[in-house]
């Protein structure tokens, strides 16, 4: 027998089964359960892609893709610092800042409210090719920082918790204390807020201050000295190795630092979070190849005589074990292919949905403060679908083995000696 007679006889069996009432309910359970699976889990799996494609894209948006500063915490001589790392080709912008606390008091009497802020003093004109905080602005722009205006720009969610808006006056605490007759009096300054911006990240926008680097360095005395460079890098993934060099070439003496080591611990708990998701939602996976299992071993029950038949026309126990294998890789792959086609349709629409959800409930689901973000972003990685139904159609195929050998293993006179 030459033509592939167990592939013709595995489908006739499967659509067969249709016709039985209990166990076409079971097939379609299985095809259901491992459908839902195969989604759920891919679903997941590009929820946390787009979260740490976001979180990345607003860090990069906020902050310089590498810092390099002074040990004692000062900068000397910057100018010529920015000069000679602009001479490495992968450096795009080399600009000083000044990093510093700060307490913000804004009001009077009861209704005063005091926040700790970090306070980043910034050159206006060179802040916007280190970062795209510029463009980030609610209220107001970058430009507003004049020095000696004592300007000062404040994350949107700072803003709120001052209950400060653009034109209010405020007063800013430097940490350090001045020594006076009277004895240590703190460092106190007036400024005007002249901007608000929303970076997307709860993170910045409830600490984040920007003042100018000049009127930074008179509050906190620094002179001519900045608290370092900010680097822009050509390709954000070579940061770590493009500021050793930079600060190689400086000559050295200096502390370094990069955005994938400042925010390491974010990166490296999403991907935890995504092998431990993976692990526990492949268990949906699981329970459907089971159900597979179940329906090929009731299909093999009621299929003995014809088994026993085919085993006394010829047909070996390989014979039997291929033409059961196939209805379970048959199973399996319908599965597996809906639910990776619902899976993409679902994180392709999700953060639609979900905004549309949010809209008809009247809540917000993420909060800003816990996940940085309040949005549910998903982005779809052929690798993951790739591996999410590689592992699904193995499990499946390996869950058709027992049914199979069952079929091959029954004894033709066994079979028929009650029919």
């Amino acid at each position: 027998m030459n033509s592939p007679y167990e592939w013709l006889i595995g489908t006739r069996y499967l659509s067969g089964a249709r016709r039985q009432g209990f166990i076409s309910f079971v097939a379609a359970m299985s095809v259901l359960g491992l459908m839902l699976g195969v989604a759920v889990l891919i679903v997941v799996l590009s929820v946390m892609n787009g979260f740490e494609r976001e979180l990345r894209s607003r860090i990069l948006s906020v902050t310089a893709h590498a810092t390099v500063t002074g040990l004692q915490g000062s900068f000397s001589n910057w100018q010529a610092a920015s000069s000679k790392a602009l001479q490495d080709h992968e450096v795009l912008a080399a600009v000083p800042f000044i990093d510093a606390q700060a307490i913000l008091a804004h009001g009077q009497g009861t209704s005063a409210h005091v926040i700790g802020a970090q306070i980043r003093g910034v050159a206006p004109q060179l802040e916007r090719t280190a970062t795209g905080l510029a463009q980030k602005f609610t209220a107001g722009s970058i430009d507003q920082l004049v020095p000696g205006q004592y300007h000062i720009v404040l994350g949107s969610a700072l803003a709120a918790a001052l209950d400060a808006k653009v034109g209010d006056t405020l007063f800013l605490l430097a940490p350090e204390a001045t020594a006076t007759p009277a004895g240590l009096q703190p460092r106190m300054r007036r400024f005007r807020v002249t901007g608000i911006f929303s970076s997307g990240m709860y993170e910045y926008d409830r600490a984040l201050a920007l003042v100018d680097i000049q009127d930074a360095a008179r509050v906190y005395r620094m002179g001519d000295n900045v608290s370092g460079l900010r680097l822009a890098i050509r390709d954000p993934w070579r940061a770590p190795g493009v500021v050793r060099d930079v600060a190689l070439s400086l000559g050295g003496g200096f502390y370094v630092s990069d955005w994938t080591r400042s925010h390491e611990s974010f990166f490296r708990s999403i991907t935890v979070m995504k092998s431990i998701l993976f692990v526990i939602l492949l268990m949906i996976v699981g329970v459907a190849a089971f159900n597979i299992i179940a329906t090929l071993v009731m299909i093999v029950k009621e299929k003995r005589s014809d088994i026993a038949i085919l085993r006394t026309l010829g047909a070996g126990p390989a014979n039997m074990l291929g033409t059961f294998a196939i209805q379970g890789v048959l199973i399996g792959l319908t599965g597996t292919l809906l639910g990776a086609a619902l899976g993409v349709l679902v994180a392709h629409n999700l953060e639609n949905w979900v905004h549309d959800l949010e809209h008809v409930l009247g809540t917000h689901f993420l909060d800003a403060s816990v996940y940085n973000m309040s949005d549910l972003p998903a982005y779809v990685e052929v690798s993951d679908v790739m591996k999410v139904c590689a592992v699904a159609f193995a499990l499946c195929a390996l869950a058709t083995l027992y049914p199979a050998w069952r079929a091959s293993r029954t004894a033709p006179a066994e079979a028929l000696r009650h029919d």
